[in-house]
């Protein structure tokens, strides 16, 4: 036990936390600060080099092509941007993607114009220099004509001394044949085949854009295809490190893909390998030390606590959260049903009033606030639980925070409704009040600033029911709270506070690499990194509370877990920006880091024994049997969803293939909802057990909610969601990225039979759901006769 105590005093791990932090949030902005150096330019100008060659295209093409050739510059910065808003406008993540990172059912914008525009080229290249088409060539023909798509398109035409990027005639006229093309895409008009791509895109029948709309998103397109091909100066990669995979242009992996894959898979396995044989030589020793010095309590310690109005008010929050749920359900089945009728809802023109871009942006929107709400209420009524103090004002303030909290989710999504639908007179209000078109993040500005403000209330909230706790706080006394797990919660609370305040960095204008390299901190850090730590610390303080666990243990524990979880997750929050225009370090630092974040996971199965341990040596924990019955799916989900599932797509080399597929959606499916959705609803319940008291819970309706969300989601990522994305994987990696995003692949029978596979656990999953709701309604029915029983 001397060595244990040794090893793990407070005050070294809090050394090394501390210092561990410093250095890798050092190197996280470093690294950022690489990022805003080497982000693909945008040419004030792009020119023409050769204005006199002449275009061959269809007849009612010529006209409009030697038209827009007659001017010398094609595109401007200022196009390139306000195309940027306009796509942003229109729903931007969830209308396709960019560079990957988007919604699955359109195609990936960069991906398809770039593979369109190399057709063009090699088509126009073989009509004017051999006078036939493409495949009338003789294959050394063939060969010739190739080779001077991916030279013209691989080579870098940009001057820094004059801002300006100059095409050649030939690959201008293959960008105006390409924008034809998204005319008919993105205009409303009669075009057969552009009806038909618009059905299959989802888009929503009435959504068509001006002339002067058209020209500058396709000149956004164009730049995004263009930093995908073109050469980084004195380099042999592309901005995006030749992604997307196009064998026309010569975008194939490069050699530091496969080096830091191999890297990356020998660390986890070293740390794996490392951290099992720590724990296996460790844990008897941690066992000796984990029960209180008193044994594990006889009785709920908790019963006894005295419920606050401020705790009481957290009731609402609860409810809200099962709504939410339910909604973000019912969207989520509409929108996959939208991959096999891209307009309809059986028959009915739902895309009229809510199209795909709509549901999915409140479908995923929901995702974060239904759990965010769920860990935050848990936070309120917690605080004074542990501290056993209720300051003034404290339940006007939970009210205020209540109130300010529909009325960011009812007018977020009421503004996402609007941008959409192109009701905003201009761009710039569409960015303030409606839709920013970043996914996770899509909520206006103006919205943004009151979620954020709504944050910093709640960590007041927080941080005035904690604080005599702190100040009367030891780590070594038997039976009171620990100030080092006190202090983790409070440091976790104020990140969450302040790092959502990184989603208010970029602008209107800011480039899209920048912006993704912010967008992550909010995704990655604040939802999956310090969330996590924050509902941790607050486990280990009930169990504290409860006498299931020892004051320094249970803080040794939590901050030994801590550090190993923080030191990967953080710089592995560069693998979503692998091939978002980011230098090549940013590949090696995702790939490696990700990698450590797979290796605390393993060791999940000694958290699951120790956890069933403690409820068998108390019977009362039985008590809180459902929400600890929650918490074990989320160690489960963590290791199948965050860690399996998630290592399918982290390392650098598999995502060069699997970037924006359904492997994506795979593994955000059984992590969002399988970790932190069941944590969610797992610490709610434990809170409205200490709320609902002496009231009737319905065991059978919670055993059903559990079992049916569990089966449910298991079905849906096992026969529906992974099979898609393998087989779009393999298609990609056989044909190119693009092909795995077409309309005619994603539409094909094999891809819809795997859309339609997903209905059995959507329904398993609903009636989960159902139950739940049940559930609550129950609750309420038995609370309420509770309250109006006689004494």
């Amino acid at each position: 036990m001397s060595r244990y105590n040794a090893l793990f005093t407070i005050k070294r791990l809090w050394l090394i936390l501390l210092a561990s932090m410093a250095v890798m949030f050092g190197l996280l902005l470093y690294f950022g600060g690489e990022i805003y150096q080497q982000t693909p330019p945008m040419p004030g100008r792009i020119e023409v080099a050769n204005l006199e060659t002449p275009v061959t295209a269809g007849p009612a093409a010529n006209i409009a092509l030697n038209a827009n050739l007659n001017r010398e510059v094609i595109f401007t910065r200022a196009n390139i941007e306000h195309g940027q808003n306009v796509w942003q406008s229109l729903g931007g993540m969830q209308r396709g993607s960019i560079w990957g990172h988007g919604s699955y059912l359109a195609p990936d914008w960069s991906a398809d114009w770039l593979h369109r525009e190399a057709i063009a080229l090699r088509d126009g290249l073989a009509a004017t220099q051999f006078g036939r088409d493409f495949d009338q060539l003789v294959p050394e023909q063939q060969a010739t004509t190739l080779a001077q798509v991916q030279i013209r398109m691989k080579r870098n035409d940009y001057v820094v001394a004059t801002d300006t990027l100059t095409l050649d005639a030939d690959r201008a006229a293959a960008v105006q044949r390409v924008m034809i093309h998204y005319q008919t895409l993105f205009q409303k008009g009669t075009d057969a085949n552009g009806l038909k791509l618009r059905e299959q895109y989802a888009f929503e029948p009435s959504m068509s854009l001006s002339d002067a709309d058209m020209h500058d998103i396709s000149a956004f397109f164009f730049w995004t295809a263009w930093s995908a091909t073109a050469l980084r100066p004195d380099e042999t990669v592309s901005y995006t490190s030749n992604w997307p995979f196009e064998p026309l242009v010569g975008n194939q992996a490069p050699a530091s893909l496969f080096m830091w894959t191999i890297l990356s898979v020998m660390l986890l396995l070293a740390g794996i390998g490392t951290l099992v044989w720590f724990y296996a030589h460790q844990y008897d020793v941690w066992r000796e030390d984990m029960e209180p010095e008193q044994g594990i309590a006889s009785e709920n310690r908790l019963q006894y606590a005295q419920i606050t109005p401020s705790m009481r008010a957290t009731a609402k929050y609860f409810w809200t959260v099962v709504a939410l749920i339910a909604v973000q359900v019912v969207l989520g089945i509409v929108t996959a049903h939208y991959a096999v009728e891209g307009q309809e809802l059986y028959g009915f023109p739902l895309a009229e009033y809510l199209s795909y871009s709509v549901t999915r942006t409140w479908h995923t929107q929901l995702a974060v606030f239904w759990i965010a709400t769920a860990w935050l209420s848990t936070g309120l009524y917690v605080a004074p639980l542990i501290s056993g103090h209720e300051p003034h004002g404290q339940k006007l303030g939970v009210d205020i925070l209540y109130v300010s909290l529909l009325i960011i989710v009812i007018g977020s999504f009421a503004g996402e409704w609007l941008g959409i639908n192109q009701f905003f007179s201009n761009l710039s209000q569409n960015f303030w009040f409606g839709h920013q078109g970043y996914e996770y993040v899509d909520l206006g500005r103006f919205w943004q600033w009151f979620l954020f403000v709504g944050l910093l209330l709640w960590l007041l909230l927080m941080l005035r029911a904690l604080a005599p706790s702190l100040r009367f706080s030891n780590d070594s006394k038997p039976g009171g709270s620990s100030k080092s797990l006190l202090l983790l919660l409070v440091l976790s609370a104020t990140a969450i506070g302040l790092l959502y305040g990184a989603g208010l960095v970029w602008g209107e204008h800011t480039s899209i690499s920048i912006m993704e390299y912010w967008r992550w901190w909010v995704v990655h850090l604040w939802v999956e990194g310090v969330f996590e730590v924050f509902s941790t610390a607050v486990i280990a303080l009930l169990f504290v509370k409860m006498g299931l666990l020892r004051n320094s243990t249970a803080a040794i524990s939590v901050l030994f877990a801590t550090i190993v979880f923080l030191s990967g997750g953080v710089l592995g929050t560069f693998h979503h920006l692998y091939f978002s225009g980011t230098p090549v370090s940013v590949i090696a630092l995702g790939g490696v880091f990700s990698a450590l974040e797979v290796v605390p996971l393993v060791v999940i199965g000694f958290e699951a024994y120790h956890h069933a341990k403690l409820e068998r040596q108390a019977s009362w924990v039985n008590y809180y049997y459902w929400p600890l019955m929650f918490f074990s799916a989320v160690l489960f989900w963590n290791l199948v969803g965050a860690g399996l599932l998630g290592f399918l797509i982290n390392p650098p080399l598999a995502l060069y293939y699997m970037q924006g597929l359904s492997t994506t959606a795979t593994h955000g499916h059984a992590a969002l909802f399988g970790v932190y959705g069941m944590l969610g609803i797992g610490l709610m319940l434990f809170c409205l057990r200490g709320l609902t008291t002496g009231c009737h819970w319905n065991q059978r309706l919670l055993k059903l909610s559990f079992w049916c969300f569990n089966i449910g989601l298991a079905m849906m990522v096992f026969l529906s969601l992974l099979p898609q994305g393998l087989w779009q994987t393999y298609n990609s990696f056989t044909h190119g990225y693009w092909y795995a995003r077409t309309a005619e692949f994603m539409h094909s029978d094999l891809m819809e039979g795997l859309v339609w596979a997903r209905v059995p656990g959507d329904i398993v999953f609903s009636v989960g759901v159902f139950a739940l709701v049940a559930f609550f309604i129950n609750l309420y029915w038995s609370a309420k006769g509770k309250a109006e029983s006689p004494p």
